[in-house]
């Protein structure tokens, strides 16, 4: 990480990275569309089980960043409902 000589700079990183991000979850997005086709019940798109394990996972790695693992969890069970309201859609079509 870069240490920054002023608020334009700090800004300029944060706007990189903000692209990098939108493209990354649009990847995911793309592979949350696949999985709705593997799936046979509303249940099954729902998959509880399965978001907990995300959530153990991400807050691991926040740990391992050294990041506040509540604020990854936050972030990823908002996505994760946004992408569950998406597969929804796609898996009833």
């Amino acid at each position: 990480m870069a240490d920054c000589k002023s608020i334009e700079e700090v800004r300029e990183n944060i706007n990189r990275i903000d692209r990098e991000l939108v493209t990354l979850i649009s990847l995911r997005s793309n592979y949350v569309v696949q999985a709705a086709k593997f799936k046979k019940t509303t249940e099954d798109v729902r998959a509880p089980s399965r978001v907990e394990e995300v959530i153990l996972k991400v807050r691991g790695l926040a740990i391992e960043n050294g990041l506040d693992p509540d604020i990854v969890e936050k972030i990823y069970r908002t996505m994760i409902t946004c992408f569950i309201d998406h597969e929804l859609k796609v898996y009833k079509k």
